[in-house]
This record gives structure tokens, C-alpha cells and sequence, in this order.
């Protein structure tokens, strides 16, 4: 079988990002845990932070919505909607306060039809079915052996990871640019003062590790089984 076949490319490929990920989610859980403790200094919460970084843009039109979970915080483009976890709704929290406008950094971006943006969203129904597709062709490759069903399952691996990393690399200029705007705005709407920065600078810079690690960890499966094809040759 070719798993073992190709076990060493694996543990050169592979392993690695799996690290990578590990790391990166370490981080970012370290970073946000840390920051979430310290106050800022004008007790504005995170949903009161994102709406006067969207009303300072002009936007009036997007519903702030509290959800539930630990940093599930998006921006919704579809239904206009910013949706904060608790802690970020409701916390005044250095950590609470990055991450919110960070997400009205992403309203922002719909506003004024950041292209990156605006790609990224266009990426989204056809990487959703990668996304569904690829465990079960995955599982699919361990019983279809014939030389020719394998060699076809091998080519939509290929494809499906090809749209995740370029869904991924899409994701990476949009995620920085929505952190340049929160420091940015945060700052400039005196919501923090710059000696806050490092809370929020440290939160957004640990959660950006997380997009790079993402789009590693495709990029090296694609890559993967782009050699493993090639080996069958």
C-alpha cells in the first residue's frame, strides 16, 4: 500500500505541520488566556468596541450578535451579522477587545470590497465540499486498490487539497489586514491607550499563526500526494 510506501515522505511532509498546528493553537489559546485576565483601561466591552470601529466606517447595517462557545467569534458577510463569543461580548478585556475588532475589521473589508476578501467568499461553496468530499474519498482510497481506481481517488485528493490551500492562502492577507485594522482603530478611537497595544497585539499575532499553520498543513498534503501520485507512475 502506499501509506507504507511513502511513510518516510510523510514523516517529512506531514509531521511537521501537524506540529506546526499543535504549536499554533498552543499559542494562541497561551496568548488569548493571558490577555482575557487584563482589563483595559476604559472598561469598553468588545461588542460596544466593534460597533464603534464599524460606526467610525460607516456602517450601521451589520447586527452584533452574542453566540456561544470559546473564541467562535466570525464575521458573517451573507447576513450582515458580527457574532462575538461571551467573553469577547461582554468582557473589557485586552484579549476581548483585539478579537471584537478584529471581527468589525472583517465588516469592514465587506464595506469596502476588499478583493481578498471578496475572493475568499467566493471560495466558500466550492472549498465546503472539498472539505466534506476528502474524508470520505480518503477512506475510499484504502479499499480501491486497482492501479486505475486509486490512481483516480489520488487526483481528487490532489484537487481537494488545492482548493483548501488556495482557499487558505486567499485567507491569510485577509486575516492580517483585519488585524492592522483593529490596532489601528483601537488606537485611533482612544478605545485603548498604546501602552494597551501589546495585549491586543500579542492576541491577534498569536491567532494569525494559526491561519499560516493552516495553509502549511494543506500545502504539504497536496504536495504529499502529488509525490505519492507520481511514485505510482
Amino acid at each position: 500500500m502506499y501509506y507504507i510506501s511513502n511513510l518516510g515522505l510523510f514523516l517529512v511532509l506531514i509531521v511537521p505541520t501537524i506540529i506546526l498546528g499543535i504549536w499554533a493553537q498552543t499559542k494562541v489559546s497561551s496568548a488569548y488566556n493571558k490577555w482575557v485576565r487584563v482589563p483595559s483601561r476604559g472598561g469598553i466591552t468588545g461588542a460596544e468596541a466593534a460597533s464603534a470601529v464599524m460606526r467610525k466606517a460607516g456602517i450601521n447595517d451589520v447586527d452584533i450578535v452574542e453566540i456561544g462557545g470559546r473564541l467562535t467569534d466570525h464575521y458573517d458577510p451573507v447576513h450582515k451579522r458580527l457574532c462575538l463569543s461571551r467573553d469577547n461580548y461582554r468582557g473589557t478585556s485586552l484579549a476581548a477587545l483585539g478579537v471584537s475588532a478584529h471581527e468589525a475589521g472583517h465588516a469592514i473589508q465587506h464595506k469596502v470590497g476588499y478583493k481578498a476578501l471578496n475572493l475568499r467568499m467566493s471560495l466558500v461553496p466550492v472549498t465546503g465540499f472539498a472539505s466534506k468530499a476528502l474524508p470520505i474519498i480518503l477512506i475510499g482510497s484504502l479499499f480501491l486498490l486497482t492501479p486505475i481506481h486509486s490512481m483516480l481517488l489520488i487526483k481528487l485528493i490532489i484537487a481537494c487539497y488545492a482548493v483548501l490551500t488556495l482557499f487558505n492562502l486567499v485567507t491569510l492577507p485577509v486575516e492580517f489586514d483585519a488585524s492592522r485594522r483593529a490596532k489601528q482603530e483601537l488606537v485611533g478611537l482612544g478605545i485603548i491607550d498604546q501602552d494597551e497595544r501589546v495585549g491586543v497585539n500579542k492576541t491577534l499575532d498569536a491567532a494569525a499563526w494559526t491561519y499560516v499553520a493552516a495553509f502549511v498543513a494543506s500545502l504539504a498534503q497536496m504536495v504529499y500526494w502529488i509525490m505519492v501520485a507520481n511514485s505510482r507512475r
